[in-house]
């Protein structure tokens, strides 16, 4: 029998945050009546970053360690969900900024009927804790931005916590083009085209500083990539339906 629930942990120069994480993952899974596994992809890190997932690894029989010589977190998730074997498939970023005991709202009998879920720290019921006003003010104007090309009514894109059902991964993830942080835009026009229920699930998010998010060189690279989904789709590549049909 597969897992219930696969945790993806994409891990980029990660050597700091992600034991502690990981202790905290483990700490709250082997309190669970399901079967569970972790997978940490760690790509490119010139850290110890694949040292330490190898040792969790040995230590525990459901971790699994997988190195992705190239960088890009869109890589390492879809390397990641592509080889995880849970009916449900969660994103989890390394500082774990969403308690991982929230992981719950996003599985039966909790969490409603859905093909992708998405945590959001903007929907009712939501909450940001120590985040600064202009990183807030910033991801709101890429948000809106997202909303006007991509992926209109949709609130929070870029919370990178996601959950996926097995049945929709491989027809997704197959078609990503994307290897950077815009990827979860692109998976997600992906999944609104072919008709896929994607619903948003409030969660608390914890303001963590140690984010590898470059504002402006990488708010230049996203926005860039918000046209070429668009432009992937007026090629034909992400099939013949039209997103706003």
């Amino acid at each position: 029998m597969p897992p219930l629930l696969s945790i993806i942990i994409p891990a980029y120069n990660e050597e700091t945050r992600l034991p502690i994480s990981l202790n905290k993952i483990i700490t709250f899974l082997e309190t669970q009546p399901y079967e569970y596994q972790i997978l940490i992809v760690e790509n490119g890190s010139q850290d110890r970053t694949f040292e330490i997932a190898a040792d969790f690894q040995r230590r525990y029989p459901f971790v699994r360690a997988i190195s992705e010589e190239r960088a890009g977190k869109g890589l390492a998730v879809r390397r990641g969900m592509l080889e995880a074997q849970g009916d449900y498939r969660f994103i989890a970023d390394a500082d774990l900024s969403m308690p991982i005991e929230e992981v719950s709202l996003f599985l039966p009998p909790v969490a409603p009927e859905y093909d992708v879920a998405i945590a959001s720290r903007e929907v009712h019921g939501a909450e940001r804790i120590g985040e600064p006003a202009y990183r807030h003010w910033i991801g709101r104007m890429f948000n809106m931005l997202v909303r006007l090309i991509t992926l209109p009514g949709i609130h929070d894109t870029q919370c990178g916590f996601k959950c996926f059902k097995s049945e929709v991964v491989d027809e997704l993830f197959r078609e990503q083009t994307l290897d950077g942080w815009t990827f979860d835009v692109e998976i997600l026009y992906i999944a609104r085209k072919r008709g896929f229920r994607i619903v948003e699930i409030p969660i608390h998010w914890y303001f963590n500083p140690g984010s590898r998010v470059n504002i402006l060189r990488d708010s230049i690279a996203m926005f860039l990539d918000l046209i070429r989904i668009r432009l992937n789709d007026l090629r034909g590549i992400y099939g013949s339906e039209s997103v706003n049909d």
